[in-house]
């Protein structure tokens, strides 16, 4: 009875541990996500399954092409939203969009071989950095995000700037379909 007790408070302790190490890794680690939608294609379809790497941001700082997660509230409901887009404009960075929709970062063209397409100009929130002389300014801990396949994404031209804080960790792999699985390319 000793010997079954004693296997009984072992199993215990070591599933414990196996759940503590777990919610370790999903808060502080990584954590798996789904793509819903269109806005990062062709990099991420509807569906992919990434996991999302929370720890590196905790020693740098996100860089200009990064591929990140975040909360996006919305005010009727306060039903959290996750979205997935890439960072086009760094902290302290002036932002805007000719109109052949070419991106201008300190009035340099920001060179980019992906998310290339004229941006149509009936879509919602167009006119939000479409100014040489109406930029987005962004503070010191903002980030100016796009998708892809930027007629088809809500990004920062319509929901603001992406604060530091609410940058949940970088895409990382993606691990489903199988067929796509791999290491995302972020530059």
């Amino acid at each position: 009875m000793n010997k079954v007790m004693k296997e009984m408070i072992n199993t215990l302790l070591y599933l414990l541990g196996v759940l503590c190490l777990t919610w370790f890794v999903i808060a502080f680690v990584g954590q798996r996500t789904e793509v819903d939608g269109s806005s990062m294609e062709p990099m991420l379809s509807d569906g992919d399954n990434l996991i999302v790497d929370k720890l590196t941001y905790r020693f740098k700082d996100p860089e200009r092409f990064d591929i990140i997660v975040f909360p996006v509230y919305n005010d009727n409901t306060k039903a959290e939203t996750f979205f997935i887009k890439r960072i086009i404009g760094l902290p302290g960075e002036t932002v805007w969009i000719d109109e052949g929709g070419n991106i201008y970062i300190n009035d340099e063209r920001l060179p980019e071989s992906y998310g290339r397409e004229i941006i149509m100009s009936g879509r919602r929130g167009l006119f939000i950095g479409r100014d040489r002389n109406n930029p987005v300014v962004l503070e010191d801990d903002e980030y100016f995000v796009l998708g892809d396949n930027r007629n088809h994404s809500t990004d920062s031209r319509e929901i603001g700037n992406i604060h530091r804080d609410d940058i949940i960790g970088r895409a990382w792999v993606r691990i489903w379909p199988f067929s796509r699985l791999g290491f995302l390319k972020h530059q």
